[in-house]
């Protein structure tokens, strides 16, 4: 079976900066990707119905029979049978939500017609439904999620032991270890939530683990790092100081200390030390956060939201971001103070204010980061940087 995940665009204008560079399914929450999820629950081949310019990185394939998947949609055991269940000519949807149905389209277009929809019979969801809709979704579900993937990911699997002598579990059965792992000298508290620790990941001495959290494959802890739980570090990230409820994707740096919480950073960012992010403002009022869907701020309903980081972005040594700050993809950020509460893509700057960051040098910083990855910035990657480069000139000053 040829399955397809495609993105609703209102949905991927709402989880901006996230989805300029990839599709909403992409996107790490809990354990895994979405669509990482949905292979190991309905395996089969996956493909992405998504913006025009992602194709290249993130292509369409079309069979004879092609199941679409909403990719904002967070699979479990209840979707999947009403899934199995479904007939051709019939949409599974929970509300005004699309979420599963048979059928031959080419393009998002297509899929957003409203003739579309009414040629099929709709069937109703009525169960419970985990999906993001908005960037601060990301770590508001993460818990869930992760509880979900822990789950499958470790049924009728048993942890390899942790033979570190001078570390203290607690809870013990709800830590789960891959192998190659290395734990030393820490503290590992599931007992509000599970603990797992990916392959080849690396929990430095001294470090304070509270559930649930997940280090991903070759994720780090640094030494004396304090993890408060509901906290994703993604993999091959490497991270320190006091994170809490915060997601990092894939590739990531916050290596020092410093505070994060309510967070999330995407692919390829670095946080410098001393580096930290208010989530809570001083009234206790609801955060306001910019979104690029209305393109203005708006309630995000949350008392707590942190920093929201793109892809390729990078802050100096003591930033401060404001509650609710967005900083969009290849942003350099630097000096004392706060910086606006919303940074555009490819700006250079900070409270003393913001300029353009040229694509030249951005995308030599880019590759330079990636290289000592031991992975090269592909000329479709550069594609990529290069159309969100043009089509967030808007937001930059001096550049509409």
């Amino acid at each position: 079976m040829n399955i397809v995940l495609f993105d609703r665009p209102n949905t991927k204008a709402n989880l901006l900066p996230f989805t300029f560079t990839r599709p909403i399914a992409d996107i790490r929450i809990g354990i895994l990707t979405i669509r990482e999820k949905w292979e190991k629950m309905l395996p089969a081949d996956y493909s992405y119905l998504t913006d025009s310019y992602l194709n290249r990185k993130f292509p369409f394939h079309k069979s004879k029979q092609n199941l679409y998947l909403n990719g904002s949609v967070l699979p479990d055991a209840k979707l999947i049978a009403a899934i199995h269940a479904l007939k051709e000519n019939q949409l599974l949807k929970r509300g005004e939500t699309p979420i599963a149905f048979y059928g031959g389209i080419d393009t998002i277009e297509e899929l957003n017609a409203s003739n579309f929809h009414e040629s099929l019979d709709q069937i109703d969801y009525s169960e419970d439904l985990l999906a993001i809709n908005f960037t601060y979704d990301i770590f508001a579900k993460n818990r869930e999620a992760m509880l979900r993937d822990f789950e499958l990911i470790t049924k009728g699997r048993k942890s390899h032991k942790i033979e570190d002598p001078h570390t203290v579990s607690y809870n013990s059965k709800d830590i789960f270890v891959e192998e190659g792992a290395k734990i030393r000298s820490a503290i590992l508290n599931a007992e509000y939530g599970p603990i797992y620790v990916g392959k080849n990941a690396e929990i430095g001495e001294g470090s304070i683990v509270r559930g649930a959290t997940a280090i991903c494959e070759q994720g780090v802890l640094n030494i004396g790092a304090k993890i408060r739980g509901d906290t994703t570090v993604g993999p091959l990230s490497k991270v320190g100081g006091e994170i809490v409820n915060s997601v990092f994707f894939a590739n990531s740096n916050k290596g020092h200390d410093g505070y994060l919480g309510n967070s999330v950073i995407g692919e390829w960012c670095n946080l410098g030390a001393d580096t930290n992010a208010s989530n809570m403002k001083n009234n206790y009022k609801n955060v306001r956060i910019w979104n690029y869907a209305t393109e203005r701020f708006a309630d995000s309903g949350r008392q707590f939201c942190g920093l929201m980081m793109g892809d390729h972005s990078k802050c100096a040594i003591n930033t401060m971001f404001n509650t609710g700050s967005v900083v969009g993809v290849s942003a350099n950020v630097f000096g004392h103070g706060f910086p606006r509460a919303f940074i555009p893509s490819f700006s250079y700057g900070g409270v003393q204010g913001m300029t353009t960051y040229p694509f030249a040098q951005a995308k030599a910083v880019a590759e330079k980061v990636l290289v000592r990855r031991k992975k090269s910035l592909s000329e479709v990657d550069v594609e990529i940087l290069t159309h969100i480069f043009e089509t967030t000139k808007k937001y930059r000053p001096g550049q509409r």
